[in-house]
């Protein structure tokens, strides 16, 4: 992957794609296509003083692209039904699974580099374990529709005879960071959690009901979304073995120590309560969720993941508190 590259980034107004277009600017990359639905004022902060070169409605790529006769070079494909309560598997399988499969053919066609965006939501309640093995892939089961449409596409990618030069599908884990003002409910729970305190002076967690955890010792991966942008970029240029990549730090944390971040960060007191998990993903809610990394540190990727307080001060000290974007 070349400065001079024609790179594409779907999901480029969001909070991940639109970090992604900062971070490859930053390292010189500013001849991109940035595809979305536009339509949203509340993302369009996230792509100000950004650079690129075309900017496309996600209805009009394919046909954009087939008359452009620009050849592109690589394609990160973040763009996607995030929403996990959304119970219309048919909303989910339109852009998570159909659209996926439009660019997967589109880079098989034209011979370009794929990085796309699976999730950890894969992995259901992780009776399988959290390993990118493609040999368990076969064996999950989603505990939501976003989650089954991920998978989905993770399984017809496998079984596909004909494949881009290069491909990666990576297993997001609990990322956070700048540039999710516009995700309201489905932002991070630092997000949330720093509002909260903000405004109350206090947090409010789940209470846990599962006997097997206490209250707000549920236990995530959480990821820092630079270090997100990270891996997405190294194995675009580095492009070790075709599959599928977890991506997160393989240190889960609790989101107890994830509040007292939040309360150190800000010195200020903790002070947390639990109220009940919603009822509607009550059924559907992870207790415990760590990724396994080795496949990635295998393939050579050595950089340093954040830790949870480095992650945390950094997004509130720089982002939150400031009220600014990335």
């Amino acid at each position: 992957m070349q400065e001079n590259d024609v790179i594409v980034v779907t999901g480029a107004a969001g909070f991940i794609g639109s970090y992604l277009v900062g971070y490859l600017n930053n390292l010189g990359f500013n001849n991109l296509v940035i595809v979305d639905d536009f339509s949203m004022e509340r993302k369009w902060p996230n792509l100000a003083g950004k650079k690129y070169v075309h900017k496309i409605d996600r209805e009009q790529f394919f046909s954009w692209q087939k008359d452009s006769n620009i050849q592109i070079q690589a394609v990160f494909h973040l763009g996607a039904r995030t929403d996990t309560t959304e119970m219309d598997y048919a909303v989910h399988k339109k852009w998570n699974l159909d659209y996926s499969k439009q660019i997967w053919e589109l880079c098989v066609n034209e011979h370009i580099s794929l990085v796309y965006a699976s999730s950890a939501a894969t992995y259901g309640g992780g009776e399988h374990g959290y390993s990118d093995s493609a040999a368990i892939a076969h064996q999950l089961h989603p505990l939501n529709p976003y989650g089954v449409s991920k998978n989905e596409f993770d399984l017809w990618a496998l079984d596909q005879p004909e494949c881009p030069p290069f491909w990666a599908g990576l297993k997001f884990f609990n990322v956070y960071g700048p540039n999710e003002f516009h995700k309201e409910r489905m932002a991070s729970v630092i997000f949330h959690a720093f509002r909260q305190i903000k405004q109350t002076g206090e947090v409010k967690l789940f209470r846990s009901h599962n006997p097997d955890y206490k209250d707000g010792e549920q236990i995530r991966d959480f990821i820092y979304v630079k270090d997100v942008a990270s891996i997405c970029t190294w194995l675009m240029q580095h492009q070790p073995e075709n599959g599928l990549y977890n991506t997160g730090t393989g240190h889960a944390r609790t989101f107890k120590d994830l509040v007292r971040a939040i309360f150190a960060t800000l010195n200020l007191p903790e002070h947390i309560n639990f109220i009940d998990t919603p009822l509607d993903i009550r059924d559907m809610y992870q207790y415990f969720t760590e990724a396994d990394m080795s496949k990635l540190l295998a393939a050579g990727y050595d950089q340093p993941f954040y830790t949870l307080e480095e992650g945390v001060g950094e997004y509130v000290s720089n982002y939150l508190v400031e009220q600014k974007y990335f």
